[in-house]
């Protein structure tokens, strides 16, 4: 039984799903096809002088939109991967082959034209159900008028969608229009002729020719000649749909297949040679010995197929003029619209579409409830990859991939010019149709233990957020397991999935909630909302970047065009020309937008794990990068941007010699200065030299973190490459930071958070920062955070704070200053304080933080604070510079490894500097 508040969340739940991104999986499946993309030459140039873009790489690029395109009647695309095996089978042939050539003293060169063409497979997840208008036509009796309507309805609603995209599908067939359990349509592969680029990036047409519209074929297969300069045909409009939906319902009509018994090039003709009839329907009736069937059809019916057969393309109607049509007068009153929901960061009203059903208790009754299909289908994929599912094994195992061995496809005979022969026909460049449905048997198995609680936590119980299950102490021990492990479980991932898609489905009123989950870890599959969540992202983002104008030339343009082919290329989302335009279209968006910054090298960089994680939403990147930068790079691309650099090199600077004075005294020593290195690193966050996987564990911390937290990240950094560093000098390295070895980003993370608590708040104050922010400008978490979020500029300021200083006094100094109150909320002087960080005193402990006051002993007398010692400045040092031994010093000694503090008059500055230097010197 289900009953009390967990009763009503899952109503509350079950309701929210008319909202999601992706429809639940439900009853429906997924599926895998696969095909080849067409081969590109290895020696040949772009005009931009770099190797041509994979084809591959083009089509996983344009199939990234397919995945955003939600409707009942179209079967929701999941993924897309590059298959490798294909290609590391041909070279295993081309290496065999080298060893025959080398063996008979032969030139190898004739291999030219063999390793210049690597097909690449590409293997499709989708929704995928088993039954289709294929199984209607095999019974071989026609279907009812009423259905025939019904189906026609619906798929023109699938059409009518799409081409609100600019899309059309193109390769309709009854093998391609599934039916779901409930008998409604499925347009399957609707998105092949769109990542294709119209069937240029492939070597197989897109379409079947029996339900090919004429003017299709008279178009004919368009191949480019010139790969640089590719003749794209003139792609298919939606008229071209509705001439096969016409062909599908007239063999439904009529219960057999049409054009069954000519061989193809008879059939592309008699398609053709229907333009010279008056009446198309009746002539396939009487070809195909069913005239009877036909003229006993209603007006209706035979009105739309006459609509749907008119062969001059003009006067064919749309899918959209035809479900304006009378035909469907009664049909539609049967099906209510589609609303398409809106998107989290929206100002339209999530909620609008919400009704709650008569009865509630319909909703809690089934106790056997498959709780994993109320999930969406991207979420359900992702589970499935974690448990083992594989895309091209399941291929494999259905026997789709085939490989043969590699002595068995050499040639007989070759010529000196390359040609060769003996070769039989190599037809996996053609399209196979087949879809293999995915097993979810492994993933339920998996979760055979998860309790229907885990699928609805309630975000307002006191109590742990992990489920209560049979395996809810495994889920505990996860949750202290190495991140990247705590990644690869499936179990875990679950839960963390459900719990942020609920937490960011209430944002911001969650807000605080999804600060706090986000310090455990984030699932990778909600990285980019849950960064645009901690990054304060609210309001119509997308109707802001559309008033950019983004289409205007401006100087940078020249820059940006640059900059982007060598920017996280490794990546095939980023490396695809569909990324490459995003990244212009965000960049310049950027630009335009902020009229008193400009365009430094880097800031493409910086804005790669936004488009990544949120290439689908352009605008979403835009609004993460516009809310990033002025946090963490405020003023850091200003024309002249020196004296912000500077200063932010000098903290960080003195931040080494705060936290490791031997690696500071090495480097100052060889002239090794941070100016010659970390410009980078802060300038673009890291990202310039780390790849992305790390990035992003990198910044699922950083974000929690405040403006002064990559100071810590760079010191960890070093730490991590201490040993090196201090063994080498000037030239080395500067080598070793030309190629910056592996560094350990788990490790980075822990240290970097350790860091930042033992550093005082006030001894990362940088007068350039960001300014305070007014109360209406928080983010609304304020009143939550802790030390490690909050912003030291943001703090009520008094005459205790710290004041700024001139550039030249800041580079003058070796270690950070800190502020009176700093040090009063570190001494407790006042009390516990709110924060607790290592630099406090433990309880039944010495303290961590030696203050020295190194004024007369008349003035320390007269007051000093609690718990200090008094080295005076003018009796500490000897007349060689050596530190007179009494028992402060000693004390001082004690203190190694420990915050140590020096206070003095304010004229005393240069005093503080000499006995702090001695320290760095003893404290090592």
């Amino acid at each position: 039984m289900i009953s009390g508040s967990w009763g009503r969340n899952i109503l509350a739940w079950k309701d929210l799903k008319k909202e999601q991104k992706m429809f639940p999986l439900k009853d429906a499946e997924m599926g895998a096809s696969t095909f080849f993309a067409s081969a590109l030459p290895h020696d040949v140039c772009g005009s931009n002088g770099l190797p041509l873009t994979p084809n591959s790489i083009k089509i996983l690029g344009r199939f990234q939109i397919l995945k955003t395109i939600f409707h009942p009647r179209l079967c929701q695309y999941v993924d897309i991967t590059r298959g490798k095996h294909d290609i590391n089978v041909l070279r295993m042939q081309l290496s065999n082959l080298l060893i025959i050539k080398a063996e008979k003293n032969e030139d190898i060169v004739l291999l030219n034209e063999d390793t210049s063409r690597l097909r690449e497979r590409l293997v499709v997840a989708a929704e995928h159900c088993e039954k289709s208008l294929e199984d209607l036509l095999r019974d071989g009796k026609p279907v009812s008028c009423s259905r025939i309507l019904c189906i026609a309805f619906e798929v023109l609603q699938g059409l009518q969608y799409m081409n609100k995209y600019g899309m059309v599908h193109r390769a309709l067939s009854p093998h391609n229009i599934l039916l779901d359990r409930k008998g409604h349509v499925k347009l399957a592969k609707f998105g092949l002729y769109h990542m294709t680029a119209h069937g240029v990036d492939v070597d197989f047409p897109i379409g079947y020719p029996s339900y090919l519209a004429p003017e299709v074929i008279a178009q004919g297969i368009v191949k480019p000649s010139d790969h640089t300069q590719c003749e794209k045909p003139l792609p298919s409009g939606p008229k071209s749909d509705v001439w096969s939906i016409g062909i599908i319902l007239f063999e439904l009509c009529v219960g057999r297949k049409l054009f069954q018994t000519l061989e193809i090039d008879q059939r592309l003709k008699q398609i053709l040679t229907l333009g010279c009839v008056d009446d198309i329907v009746t002539v396939l009736a009487e070809e195909h010995g069913c005239l009877d069937v036909i003229k006993a059809l209603p007006e209706n019916v035979m009105s739309l197929l006459k609509k749907c057969l008119t062969f001059q393309p003009s006067k064919r109607p749309t899918p959209d003029e035809l479900l304006c049509d009378s035909i469907f007068s009664e049909v539609s009153s049967f099906y209510e619209p589609f609303h398409k929901a809106a998107s989290l960061f929206s100002s339209s009203l999530r909620c609008a579409n919400l009704t709650l059903p008569e009865d509630i208790s319909q909703l809690c009754k089934d106790e056997d409830c498959d709780y994993l299909a109320e999930r969406s289908i991207e979420e359900v994929y992702h589970l499935w990859c974690l448990a083992g599912g594989d895309l091209e094994k399941e291929l494999v195992n259905k026997e789709i991939i085939r490989s043969k061995p590699p002595i068995c496809t050499l040639p007989n005979f070759l010529l000196e010019d390359g040609e060769s022969f003996g070769q039989g026909r190599d037809r996996s460049s053609l399209l196979d149709d087949t879809t293999v449905t995915l097993s979810l048997y492994q993933l339920r198995n998996r979760l055979k233990d998860v309790g229907g609680e885990a699928f609805y936590p309630l975000l307002e119980d006191d109590q742990s957020n992990l489920p209560h299950s049979n395996s809810n102490n495994e889920l505990s021990a996860a949750a202290n397991l190495p991140l990247i492990i705590r990644e690869r479980d499936t179990e875990y991932q679950l839960n963390r999935i459900i719990l942020f898609d609920r937490l960011l489905k209430a944002y911001p009123y969650k807000k605080n909630q999804i600060w706090k989950e986000a310090r455990v870890d984030i699932p990778p599959l909600l990285r980019g909302l849950t960064w645009a969540a901690l990054l304060g992202v609210e309001g119509a983002i997308q109707a802001r970047y559309d008033a950019v104008d983004k289409d205007t030339p401006i100087p940078t343009d020249r820059q940006i065009e640059v900059d982007i082919p060598r920017c996280h290329q490794y990546d095939e989302l980023l490396s695809s020309p569909e990324g490459h335009a995003k990244f212009r279209r965000v960049l310049k968006a950027w630009v335009v937008s902020h009229p008193d910054l400009v365009y430094w090298q880097g800031l493409d960089s910086l804005c790669a794990p936004f488009l990544y994680l949120n290439f689908n939403s352009e605008a979403l990147a835009y609004a993460c990068m516009s809310a990033f930068i002025p946090k963490y790079l405020y003023n850091f691309f200003l024309k002249d941007n020196s004296h912000v650099i500077q200063e932010y090199l000098t903290v960080f600077s003195q931040m080494i010699a705060f936290h490791d004075p031997e690696l500071s005294n090495h480097l100052n020593e060889i002239g090794f200065i941070p100016d010659l290195y970390a410009i980078p690193w802060f300038l673009t966050m890291f990202t310039h030299v780390f790849p992305l996987h790390k990035i992003f564990h990198l910044w699922d911390t950083l974000l929690l973190g405040n403006s002064s937290f990559p100071f810590c990240i760079g010191v960890a950094i070093l730490q991590q490459l201490r040993d090196r560093l201090l063994a080498n000098g000037f030239n080395e390295c500067i080598l070793l930071f030309s190629d910056l070895p592996e560094i350990d980003i788990e490790r980075c993370v822990r240290e970097s958070i350790n860091l930042f608590c033992w550093t005082p708040k006030s001894a990362t104050y940088r007068q350039y920062a960001q300014p305070p922010k007014q109360a209406n400008e928080s983010n609304g978490t304020r009143g939550s955070m802790s030390c490690f979020s909050a912003e030291y500029q943001d703090t009520p300021k008094s005459d205790l704070s710290r004041d700024p200083i001139k550039l030249d006094d800041l580079k003058a100094e070796v270690s950070p200053r800190i502020s009176a109150e700093d040090l009063i909320d570190l001494c407790e002087l006042t009390g516990p304080s709110h924060f607790k960080t290592p630099t406090k005193k433990a309880k039944s402990s010495k303290p961590k933080l030696l203050v020295v006051d190194i004024r007369n002993s008349e003035d320390f007398n007269r007051g000093h604070i609690s718990g200090s010692i008094n080295i005076s400045f003018g009796l500490a040092f000897a007349t060689e510079g050596q530190l007179v031994q009494c028992p402060a010093t000693a004390t001082l000694q004690s203190f190694k490894g420990r915050v140590v503090v020096i206070v003095g008059h304010v004229v005393k500055n240069t005093a503080a500097e000499r006995l702090l230097s001695f320290d760095l010197q003893l404290l090592k």
